[in-house]
């Protein structure tokens, strides 16, 4: 390494042997200072006449806050069933819309564009267990969920938000809790809260088990009994759907079992393979959740349910289960083994057509596979969403 020629105070002490410079002389600032005070003073002035402008130079577009606007008509006439995906996701999934405000009054001709993000609309994650009073109607049974007049609703409020990309997706419903307190606690406590939970109205506690829900992050729907084939034989519980009910009494029925919670984003129906299958009995139902503003899951276990097309009538958000992860026909619990075939092929169907829905039951089995099936889907490049990221809205825009 070469050596370091140069000016020997280097090497000096700090403060040893300093020679004081030599002060200048002459009373005259030299040309080069003059000119630095002269640029300093001009960048000043302008500063100080741009602050004391009446009007920026460049003038902003004014901010607008934008209220949900009410759905549009919908022709269903001549209409295919729109597929869920980013155009067709709730409220809390990262897509923007944008609103035109006042184009007739813009002097130019020209309107204001406003990006709204739509996680506005639903619950702060750390408020999600609280209901939200705009979207409550008190009624004779209890709290029953309405839309907002802005056409906000319930669906879009307590939406889970997912991350609003095109790859595989699997939403999978674990259902009949709060009938088992053990069983509904292993079920919050364990599921990953991607996992959607739906309450059965029959259960015990359920404004607490709801509320412990959605604080763990869980998506929640409402189980709602309907009358299956071998009725009564084959009985679902208290104020079942019936097909030899009058229209009047089964809406009863049914608004006495969307009162027995709050904070969810839809139905889905408990056994009713009898039921689903009238669509003069089902009109009425599906009038009803579509007036409130919720979702309608179709449990899968009927093909002869007429829900789907009723909900698209009707402008009702829309899921359909695509396998029953643990069939229980004989009565016994499920095995893990059968519970993971029914999950793989889950896996085909979200990678073949985008996005697949399961439906299980609460059994202490079905929670356990589940749980360690989620926590290792995602390396196989499989996102766990909530029911309602895969449910097709006909009022999305």
């Amino acid at each position: 390494m070469g050596k370091i020629s140069g000016n020997k105070d280097i090497d000096r002490p700090l403060g040893r042997d300093a020679k004081p410079a030599k002060a200048r002389r002459g009373g005259f600032l030299s040309a080069e200072r003059v000119l630095i005070a002269l640029a300093a003073i001009a960048i000043l002035g302008t500063s100080t006449a741009v602050s004391l402008r009446d009007r920026p130079f460049r003038e902003s577009l004014p901010v607008v806050v934008s209220e949900p606007a009410e759905a549009p008509a919908i022709d269903t006439a001549n209409q295919s069933t729109p597929q869920p995906g980013p155009a067709n996701q709730p409220a809390g999934a990262p897509n923007a819309s944008i609103v035109r405000v006042d184009p007739d009054e813009a002097d130019n001709g020209d309107s204001v564009i406003v990006i709204r993000d739509p996680s506005a609309i639903g619950q702060h994650p750390r408020l999600a267990h609280l209901p939200d009073r705009a979207l409550i109607e008190e009624s004779e049974s209890g709290p029953l969920p309405v839309r907002e007049p802005g056409s906000r609703r319930p669906f879009d409020a307590y939406a889970r938000a997912w991350s609003g990309t095109r790859g595989a997706r699997i939403a999978i419903i674990i259902g009949g809790l709060g009938l088992s307190q053990t069983t509904t606690q292993r079920a919050i406590d364990d599921l990953r809260p991607e996992i959607t939970l739906a309450f059965a109205p029959g259960g015990n506690s359920l404004s607490r088990w709801m509320q412990e829900a959605r604080r763990a992050g869980h998506e929640v729907i409402l189980q709602v009994p309907m009358e299956p084939f071998g009725y009564p034989n084959e009985n679902p519980g208290r104020n079942t759907l019936t097909v030899d009910t009058d229209a009047d009494q089964n809406l009863q029925r049914l608004r006495w079992a969307l009162s027995r919670i709050t904070n969810y984003t839809g139905v889905m129906n408990y056994m009713g393979a009898r039921f689903t299958a009238d669509e003069e009995l089902m009109m009425p139902v599906m009038s009803e959740i579509g007036a409130r503003g919720l979702m309608y899951v179709d449990d899968g276990t009927s093909a002869r349910s007429v829900a789907q097309a009723l909900a698209l009538q009707k402008g009702v958000p829309f899921a359909a289960a695509d396998a029953l992860i643990d069939p229980t026909g004989d009565r016994r619990a499920p095995a893990t083994g059968e519970i993971l075939k029914k999950l793989d092929e889950l896996e085909r169907i979200a990678r073949a057509r985008g996005y697949a829905v399961g439906t299980g039951s609460a059994f202490d089995e079905t929670i356990d596979t589940v749980a360690g099936w989620a926590r290792e889907v995602t390396a196989r490049g499989i996102e766990l969403v909530p029911v309602s990221a895969v449910a097709v809205d006909p009022e999305a825009r």
